[in-house]
């Protein structure tokens, strides 16, 4: 998907609103610099009131008025929640939870993904909506469902049952496979026959970890397979047309955006985070460059956010004057192509009443409407950003079936991943270094330094890659609990970590969690450190101890080694360092690696990134401190959002402040 300029809109909903009210919608949006709406996404009960009857007329005038204004349409299949009928004829569809409680119709998204009717009811619609709309003028991107698996992350109930053992019979062939797999001569498990499977639901104890491994897929593949047979209706009526769906969250656990990214022809995300959060904009750019690594560094829409404060946390905090503003140009900086809000009006009634919007409950004249028209009018400033992208030479590796793994259950110690990622992510991030967040499986060979944070499940082929990576002058970062388990959650033979003990030149002996929140000291060159989380029992193969733990019972033993192996170098952390360790390891390792950041002697709080195009780059800053600052540029750029005729060789910045410079 190609973008002529970076698109700036929000989910439009008119079906809440008369028609007058459209028509002033439209001189609103025309005034705010509107470009692209998402519309239709729960139109379903409007324009199928009853089964089998239709009633597209009122849509065919919105998408008439869109046209008009010279607005284009982000369309929804209008399939995300199933109108109540559905239900009421149909009670089959309605999924269950782990426990068996069934899930009623009155809020949304109420369908078991495996259902075979809610997919024929769904099909028919979007078959009738990609009729009716293609080649209407207004039409620019087909927007699949929304928000898959934010509500219904799996379902339990017999329909699901059958559908994972059809999975499974693809996935194992036969069933001693599958026992083999899932371990199943242990607690008496073993299988005869496929009809005796079922997905883990509450049992007396911990569910077998391999089967609760297998149905995360399934269910992943179940909610996906729903977005490919919409997908593929509107293709043929429309190929022309690019397809997404926007992915929830920064990081969704149920969502493999990795396998879903490469079913679409430009990814979309949406994004919340927290105006009460100190580190919000550090969480929300890891998301950031998740997505934009999910397609290979292809450029991404930014499909929602909240003009100001969401409805859904306890405490509902408002984005204050310019963070709005920030987050946006955040976004875009990381390589959005689209700026897009949850949503233009405000609703009156309903869940998201207080929920803002880019038209508030009081109008236009309001701060946050003043906002977005200014924030409207300097994107479209910058046109000529669209289709840029963003290089790095860093990769932090991430994986869907490592995540769900390396959280269930019977493990040394609670995990959080995501709380790892960020670990690993911030230091790099402090230091002004763009950084891609890539699948295992991908192509390693252009990153200067690999980071690896607690990848518990690793296949051979992972840690035949990674070896690779290092053997051929890579520089490698691997943290604990890190090649464990294989593809099934069955552990490696051999010594931890078995695929890796070559490469990092040591063996773990034992797993020696730390207590909740407690900390280690640690031996670093001489100096005093801090560690948490966890410790291990560390023997060496090799590997140069570059830091020991240095009280309790592994005082004196390796903490982090460092490990040449062919032309590169292979780190090994035994526990987390507290983050301004953590950040001086990094700093080490970067300076070995060569890996600088993309401006020298950038005060802390500041944000630098550059999008690359054919002929000219652009240096994006963004001031996230408390303190206003000044920059000095390595040479002379013209600030796109100030000053246009003349280039300049520093920019200052107030907090909360921006700079766009072409060079």
């Amino acid at each position: 998907m190609t973008m002529p300029k970076i698109a700036f809109g929000g989910d439009y909903n008119p079906e809440q609103w008369s028609e007058d009210v459209w028509i002033e919608d439209m001189k609103l949006m025309a005034d705010a610099g509107v470009s692209l709406v998402s519309v239709g996404i729960f139109s379903w009960a409007c324009v199928e009131p009853r089964p089998g009857t239709y009633e597209f007329g009122w849509f065919d005038r919105v998408m008439d008025n869109l046209a008009e204004a010279g607005i284009g349409a982000s369309l929804a299949t209008m399939t995300a929640s199933p109108p109540p009928w559905l239900s009421r004829h149909h009670p089959e569809v309605l999924p269950e939870r782990v426990d068996g409680v069934r899930l009623w119709p009155g809020g949304r998204q109420q369908y078991c993904p495996s259902s075979p009717v809610y997919r024929e009811y769904a099909g028919r619609l979007v078959e009738r909506l990609a009729r009716r709309y293609a080649g209407h003028p207004a039409l620019k991107l087909w927007h699949i469902g929304n928000e898959y698996g934010c509500h219904v992350r799996a379902c339990y109930c017999d329909a699901s049952a059958e559908d994972f053992r059809r999975w499974l019979r693809d996935r194992y062939g036969d069933i001693g496979a599958l026992n083999e797999a899932w371990s199943t001569t242990f607690w008496s498990q073993r299988y005869d026959d496929w009809a005796d499977i079922l997905p883990p639901r509450t049992a007396p104890t911990f569910a077998n970890p391999a089967q609760k491994l297998d149905f995360a897929r399934f269910s992943n593949d179940a909610i996906l397979a729903c977005y490919l047979a919409e997908r593929d209706i509107v293709r043929r009526f429309t190929p022309d047309v690019p397809v997404t769906t926007n992915f929830i969250g920064l990081v969704h656990k149920p969502i493999d955006s990795y396998r879903w990214a490469a079913e679409q022809d430009v990814v979309s995300l949406d994004s919340y985070p927290d105006p009460h959060h100190p580190q919000a904009h550090v969480e929300a750019a890891f998301g950031y460059d998740l997505v934009r690594s999910a397609r290979g560094g292809q450029p991404w829409l930014l499909m929602e956010q909240a003009p100001s404060a969401v409805n859904w946390r306890e405490r509902n905090a408002p984005k204050p004057p310019g963070l709005m503003r920030l987050w946006s140009w955040q976004a875009v900086a990381q390589g959005a192509d689209a700026v897009l809000f949850f949503q233009w009006r405000q609703a009156v009634g309903g869940a998201e009443k207080f929920h803002s919007a880019m038209v508030p409950h009081g109008g236009t004249e309001t701060r946050a409407h003043r906002e977005i028209q200014a924030l409207g009018r300097e994107i479209a400033e910058v046109a000529e950003l669209a289709g840029t992208r963003v290089h790095a030479d860093v990769a932090l590796l991430h994986d869907w079936a490592n995540w769900w793994a390396l959280e269930s259950d019977a493990h040394p110690a609670v995990l959080d991943l995501l709380e790892a990622h960020l670990a690993h992510y911030a230091p790099l991030f402090d230091a002004h270094v763009t950084c891609d967040v890539v699948p295992p499986t991908a192509d390693l060979s252009g990153y200067r330094l690999v980071v690896v944070p607690n990848l518990y499940l690793m296949s051979t082929e992972v840690a035949t890659r990674l070896r690779r990576y290092v053997e051929g002058g890579g520089h490698l970062v691997v943290s604990f609990f890190s090649g464990i388990v294989d593809e099934s959650d069955r552990a490696y033979l051999g010594g931890y970590p078995a695929p890796l003990r070559d490469l990092l030149g040591l063996r773990i002996d034992e797993f020696w969690p730390l207590p909740a929140n407690g900390t280690i000291e640690l031996d670093l060159a001489g100096e005093r450190r801090t560690g948490t989380v966890w410790s291990e029992w560390i023997e060496t193969e090799g590997a140069e101890v570059v830091a020991t733990f240095a009280d309790g019972e592994l005082a004196g033993r390796p903490a982090v080694t460092r490990h040449p192996y062919g032309a590169g170098v292979a780190w090994y952390l035994a526990t987390r360092p507290e983050p301004a360790t953590m950040r001086a390891l990094f700093d080490r390792i970067r300076g070995v690696a060569d890996v600088g950041p993309t401006l020298p002697d950038l005060p802390a709080g500041l944000q630098a990134v550059v999008r690359h195009g054919p002929e000219r780059s652009y240096l994006l800053l963004l001031n996230h401190g408390a303190e206003a600052v000044t920059v000095a540029l390595p040479e002379p750029a013209v600030d796109l959002l100030g000053d246009r005729e003349h280039a300049v060789g520093a920019v200052s910045l107030a907090p909360r402040g921006v700079a766009v410079l072409r060079r």
